[in-house]
């Protein structure tokens, strides 16, 4: 099946670092789950495929310094949402493997088959005296991301599918035939395993990843400044490619750019390493028009989230749903396939 999936990331007031200037609400409620749960479901409504969370174990860079862990954000809107994707990051450098495993299953089967996961690098050293550990060599971060995403899969599948019986007449709760060792020995743990929660209802989680992360990732996210190379990244891609837009709208009586001028006084924001598009939702429908003949998707980071994302809501995707161009998820379905991938077959299932 051939989709086009619309991302959007909902880590903390915005992706400009001044954007809690603009936010709907005070500064206290920031961090609340009120907030948190307004805005993944306006995100839902919207007909967005997916919705990411960014995550480190040190503070946001701009003037918020805090931050609720991703996972947790991820799994407290997760009953309350149904047809959006949850996909938090969760840094694989420093976090142990089956820890990892184990909350991204749990998260699966709060939100009924809706999980993914941001495989990501912990690249500041602060990460690493946070963590108290010694800070890995740069050299050493791929092969970190690779064991960790190695195992995590690999814990996924140590359950079978139907390693559950609840037989109570007979007192049988589970088949230990099904249930596998993953006996994996890196450089940095090892893992043996089985997982202490049952296959997820995916049965893996979709992972996200970058174009370094093939063929480890279901999907690879492309992070180009420039158009043409984001369409080449895409086009090399394998499997499915995500192109990252950063996004700031024009708004009524302001103009995107007037906005971005306002927080950039108060705290100029980077260059983003990302598409960037300012402007009319016009000019935002074009490109994302564009990008679907060449990607699988985008993830858009809205400069303001109180503020882009009602103009996302209400003239971009729409114009995409019209046209044909994307699709609202479909009730009742996983994330996997509504991003038209097919649910993996456990590793040690026999063959009849």
């Amino acid at each position: 099946m051939s989709v086009f999936g619309l991302g959007i990331e909902l880590d903390g007031e915005g992706s400009h670092p001044a954007s809690w200037r603009r936010a709907n609400h005070p500064p206290s409620e920031s961090l609340s789950g009120r907030t948190l749960l307004a805005r993944v479901r306006a995100a839902e409504n919207a007909g967005f495929t997916l919705a990411t969370f960014d995550d480190s174990i040190v503070p946001p860079r701009g003037d918020v310094r805090a931050r609720v862990d991703a996972v947790n954000r991820a799994s407290f809107v997760a009953a309350a949402t149904s047809t959006i994707g949850l996909v938090p990051v969760v840094e694989t450098t420093y976090a142990e493997p089956f820890h990892t495993a184990s909350q991204l299953a749990t998260l699966d089967y709060a939100s009924r088959g809706r999980g993914g996961w941001i495989a990501a690098r912990a690249r500041d050293a602060a990460i690493a005296r946070a963590w108290g550990r010694p800070a890995v060599r740069a050299d050493d971060l791929d092969r970190e991301q690779r064991d960790s995403v190695t195992v995590v899969r690999a814990l996924w599948d140590s359950w079978e599918d139907d390693a559950v019986i609840r037989d109570y007449a007979t007192g049988r709760f589970l088949d230990r035939d099904k249930l596998h060792y993953v006996d994996f020995e890196g450089e940095s743990f090892s893992v043996k395993g089985p997982a202490i929660v049952p296959r997820p209802p995916q049965g893996q989680l979709v992972v996200f990843g970058t174009g370094a992360d093939q063929p480890l990732v279901d999907v690879v996210l492309v992070v180009e400044s420039e158009r043409e190379a984001a369409v080449a990244a895409a086009q090399r891609s394998p499997g499915l490619a995500f192109v990252e837009v950063s996004v700031a709208l024009d708004l009524a009586g302001v103009t995107a750019a007037e906005r971005l001028a306002e927080l950039d006084r108060h705290h100029p924001a980077q260059t983003p390493s990302r598409l960037q598009y300012v402007g009319p939702p016009g000019g935002l429908v074009d490109l994302l028009d564009d990008l679907a003949r060449h990607a699988d998707g985008v993830r858009l980071f809205p400069a303001v989230i109180d503020e882009d994302l009602p103009v996302l809501a209400r003239y971009v995707l729409p114009a995409l749903f019209r046209s044909g161009v994307a699709h609202r998820p479909v009730p009742g379905s996983s994330l996997r396939d509504n991003l038209g991938l097919a649910r993996p077959s456990n590793r040690h299932a026999r063959t009849p």
